[in-house]
Order: C-alpha cells, then structure tokens, then sequence
C-alpha cells in the first residue's frame, strides 16, 4: 500500500470536497481511503508514506480530445507553407505530416505525448490518430507507448477518404482490429473507438463500411463543424446540416465524441442531447486555426455532456482551462461566462466521458475509484479552500506545478522525476525521428 499525505487534499467528492491536512490511501490500482492525514495513517500503519510536505493532492487529469500524430510538429517548417484558411492549414500541415508518418514515428510521437502527459499529470486521453503513411498497426504501436508509459488511453484511427478508397477501407479495418483487441483487454487501461477525421472527407460509402465493421459497444470519435468549410460541403452536397448527417448513420449516442461542434445550431444541440452524445471543447485549437468560438456555454446549459480537450495544441489541461475561460469571455461580451462551466467540464464532465469507456470510477479521490493522483507544488499567498480552490488553480497554477503523477496506483513521476521510462533517450530518439520526417516533407 501507498499513502500519499501531509498536503490539501482537492477530491472532487462532493460529500467529502476538501482536507486541509489530508491523505490518499492507494492499494494496488485503486483508492482504499480520503481522510485526515492522522485518521489515514493510524488505518494502515504498514503502508509505504509519501509526505508531500504541504502541496497539494488532487485527481489527476484527464483530456478527452488529443492527436499523438501531432508530436513532431513542434518547430518544423515546410517549405511553401502559407495557408490561408482551416483547409490549407489542414492539407498543408497535418495532413503533410502524417502522411509521411512510419510506424516508429507514430511508436515515438506517442513516447513523447505520454511523457508531456505525466508531466502535466494528465493520465487519461482520448487520442484520435492520423498516419496515412503508415496506418495498419498504427494504434497498435501507440497502445505499445500507452503501456509503457503508463497512461490510461481510448484510441482511434481517422478514418478518411481524403487519400483514396484503399486507405479509407485500411483505416477501417484498423480501428475494427484495435477495438476488438481492446474489449478483450481486462486492465482498464485501453479502450478504442471507431475514428472517423470529418463528414467532407467521408463518402456514404466509407460511412457504410466504417458501420459495418464497427464492433458492438463503442461509438465514434470525429471531429464535427470544426470549419464553417465543413457545414458548406455538407449542405451542397447531402443538403442536410452535419449532425443530421451524423443521425442518418446512427452515428449518435452515448459512446460517441464529438470533437468542438463549432458550427452547429438548436436544432442540431437538441439531436446531441437527445441521443445522449458527447461534445468536448478544444479552445485554443478553435483560437489557433482562427475557426471561430463554439457555443459550448449553450451546450452546457442544455445538459449535454461536454469535456474539455486539447486537440494536441498542449497537453496542459490547467493551460485549457485558461484559454476556455477567456474565450468564452471575449466572445460572448460577458464577463460573468464561463467561471462555473469550463471546470464543470474539466472536473465532472471528462471523467464522466471517460467513465463511459473505462469502468473504474475517474476523476475524483474517493474510496473505490481509480487510483490516479496527482501532486502539485502550489503554496498559496491568499486563504485556500473548498470554496475557492478553482480560483487558485485556475489563476495561480499550470501543468508544470504537477510534481509527483501516480496513474493506475503506479508512481509514474516522483519529484518532476519520470519512473522507469529514460526519458533522455528517448527524446534523443523523438529528435532523430523528428529530423528525417523534416527531411522527408521538404525533400
């Protein structure tokens, strides 16, 4: 057993929301007992002892929108690269990208993002995967990262037409092959998802196959009116709005992600809320791409169960949070918005997203539930409590306060130090990787 103690306890139980001076009890992947440090203590005298020294426990975080593929982007340059619009910054970055991805590239980009995960004490995504260059066996090698590392994940491929029919029917084939091989999988680390990038680039015929050969049990994970291209082509050609398009293939429902929902309107949130459907916002991929604001505050008030994503633009959730409360702010003139929504998102919403995947209970520090734990070195200037722990890490923390990450009951980060991953090897390998894909896109 392992107890983690001395520190405020954040739990996320609203029966038991804060300690001052509180302690984790973890037996193996799971949380034995939240109480005072001495009430802990004296259950299980026996138990290895971390003192945090007065910092501060809480859940660890989960992000329900990442792209892995994205890793080697950071710094690069392609030559003749100038887009004007969403769908040049699509075929001229990303897509370039991960068409020139090998296998060891997408093994290697994973490495990576777990790495910045831990660091971060983010120990579960929902990644959506792209490699055209490499597809089968894609999502194998990043469940191969997932494990070492490891960090709790729900996997996809992006299924598209944009490269042909044959890569379509590959990407199908893989996210089938990947999901079976998931339902079997009883450590409640790994689950998948049938990926699918966007309707624009998605025929009725890949819809067709991609239903056909999508497991019971799971939903789909695909981005949706992300560009206002997307609902331009939907409407010319299928003459109904995305989500409705989306209903007609019974891709809507309760295991089903959609990924920001920028361009959507009442019609399309109640179909979302009827069928139980899941949305999760990435704000500072909206505010990158210049794609425009989603109405997620609306999205909220209507009850639908929305998360809080990175789209790989960080893989800090606190840096989410920022950008969200901001946006949001700025957006719609109010001052007032967003202050109760955005950590409705990130503290009840995404592990209720993940908790349709994952059967042990995430996100919060109570007894029966994952043993994902996270201390942050914060010591506050100003009174700190369950009233106002928000305000404090919304304005007074990020990711890189996160000093010790313990995921599945594992102590993956102790004192900003990884455990068991060399980590200075392998970004020796991600730098050498990341070099010769430079190579490769710019000849």
């Amino acid at each position: 057993m392992l107890i983690l103690g001395n520190g405020r306890v954040i739990t996320r139980d609203v029966k038991n929301p804060y300690l001052e001076n509180g302690a984790v009890a973890i037996d193996g992947a799971t949380i034995k007992k939240v109480g005072s440090l001495d009430d802990v203590r004296a259950a299980y005298p026996r138990a290895e002892f971390m003192d945090v020294k007065g910092k501060l426990i809480m859940p660890a975080f989960i992000n329900t929108h990442e792209h892995i593929y994205s890793a080697f982007a950071r710094g690069l340059s392609i030559k003749g690269y100038s887009p004007d619009g969403f769908l040049e910054i699509l075929d001229g970055q990303w897509w370039t990208i991960d068409r020139n991805l090998t296998l060891e590239d997408t093994y290697l980009s994973a490495m990576a993002t777990y790495i910045d995960c831990i660091k971060n004490g983010v120990t579960t995504i929902f990644d959506h995967h792209a490699s055209f260059g490499a597809i089968r066996d894609s999502l194998f090698h990043i469940e191969k990262a997932a494990k070492e590392t490891g960090v709790r994940s729900c996997l996809c491929y992006e299924v598209s037409d944009r490269d042909g029919k044959e890569k379509a029917k590959d990407s199908v084939i893989e996210n089938a092959e990947f999901i079976k091989h998931a339902l079997k999988d009883n450590t409640g680390m790994i689950a998948g998802m049938m990926g699918m990038h966007a309707q624009f680039t998605i025929s009725d015929e890949t819809m067709e196959l991609a239903a056909a050969n999508k497991p019971d049990g799971v939903g789909y994970h695909i981005h949706v009116a992300e560009g206002i291209e997307d609902l331009h082509h939907c409407l010319k050609h299928y003459g109904k709005r995305i989500v409705d398009r989306l209903y007609d293939w019974d891709i809507l429902g309760e295991k089903t992600l959609l990924g920001h929902c920028i361009y959507v309107n009442k019609h399309e949130m109640d179909l979302i809320k009827d069928t139980n459907t899941m949305v999760v916002h990435n704000p500072e991929s909206n505010m990158g791409n210049a794609c425009g604001c989603p109405p997620t505050m609306e999205l909220v008030h209507k009850g639908i169960l929305t998360g809080l994503g990175t789209d790989g633009y960080t893989h800090d959730m606190i840096e989410s949070w920022k950008v969200a409360n901001i946006l949001h702010k700025h957006h719609l003139c109010d001052a007032g918005a967003a202050w109760a929504e955005v950590p409705q998102m990130l503290f009840e919403g995404n592990p209720q997203i993940a908790n349709r995947y994952f059967e042990q209970k995430l996100g919060v520090l109570e007894e029966g539930a994952a043993a994902d734990v996270i201390v942050m070195n914060y010591d506050p200037l100003t009174p700190f409590g369950a009233d106002n722990c928000n305000e404090h890490i919304l304005f007074g923390m990020n990711g890189r306060d996160v000093v010790t990450t313990v995921a599945n009951g594992k102590i993956l980060m102790k004192d900003r130090e990884l455990q068991h991953i060399d980590e200075a090897k392998v970004m020796a390998d991600c730098r050498q990787a990341a070099g010769a894909l430079a190579k490769r896109i710019n000849g």
